[in-house]
């Protein structure tokens, strides 16, 4: 599933080029305000800090919500209390756009990520053109002599890159790299089966000084506090938040 969601990510930027060129791509993310200080936004703090996510739907739950207005619910997040908001702009199977990105940007003033399957250069210039403040690099998903230079690129256009893992090897990958905010996914991204517990086995490899992302399987706000207590810093909530009263459920969520 995973390599089909990159190949599927990679192909549809490629046809984006066609129409918008990398000169043209770069040129417009160098025009750009300078992005958010993202580590500043999601750094450890007495409670936990929540990355708040757009998600209209999802291979494993299917369509989950329309969000019509992505801006709407972006202010919804941060008035809730979200730290920053993630906004998936995957087409095919999550029906995002950079379009939407653009939106919450420019109703936002907390750190947008976006979240999608990155594999080349172009896409993360689109992510910078489009007002990103962090991009998400998924280490099962590239070899590291690109996540490298992914992460280098990143990080020369301003932004933070979010490194996500599954594994111990995958975490000690995004560690090698440099990684200043690493995630642990719960959910299997080749068969979409959930491990809440993952984050746990692994939250003592990320050392101090990086901040810790907890990722998938959290739907109430015992799930937040079973990562809060296994060390996270910061959780990434998408359906939960979606599929009810924003401001409430986030209210929920940082209160544990």
């Amino acid at each position: 599933m995973l390599s089909e969601l990159l190949a599927g990510a990679v192909s549809d930027a490629e046809q984006r080029r066609l129409s918008r060129p990398l000169a043209t791509v770069e040129a417009d993310a160098l025009a750009r305000p300078a992005a958010l200080d993202a580590l500043a936004a999601l750094a450890p703090a007495d409670r936990v800090k929540i990355i708040a996510e757009i998600k209209r739907a999802s291979p494993s739950r299917g369509a989950l919500a329309d969000i019509l207005d992505p801006a709407a619910l972006a202010v919804s997040y941060e008035t809730g209390g979200a730290s920053a908001i993630s906004v998936l702009t995957e087409g095919r199977r999550f029906l995002g756009t950079l379009a939407d990105l653009e939106e919450v940007r420019a109703a936002a003033t907390i750190p947008v990520l976006r979240k999608d399957f990155i594999g080349t250069a172009y896409q993360v210039f689109e992510a910078r053109a489009a007002g990103a403040d962090m991009v998400l690099l998924i280490v099962a998903a590239l070899e590291q002599k690109t996540l490298l230079s992914l992460q280098e690129l990143i990080r020369e256009l301003g932004m933070t890159a979010l490194v996500e893992t599954h594994s111990a090897d995958e975490v000690g990958r995004a560690l090698d790299i440099g990684a200043s905010l690493v995630g642990v996914n719960a959910r299997n991204l080749s068969d979409f089966t959930l491990d809440q517990d993952l984050f746990g086995a692994l939250a003592d490899r990320i050392p101090s000084g990086v901040v810790r992302v907890a990722e998938s399987a959290v739907k109430t706000a015992a799930d937040v506090a079973h990562y809060r207590a296994a060390g996270a810093d910061v959780v990434l909530v998408g359906e939960a938040l979606v599929t009810s009263d924003p401001i409430r459920t986030l209210s929920e969520f940082l209160a544990v």
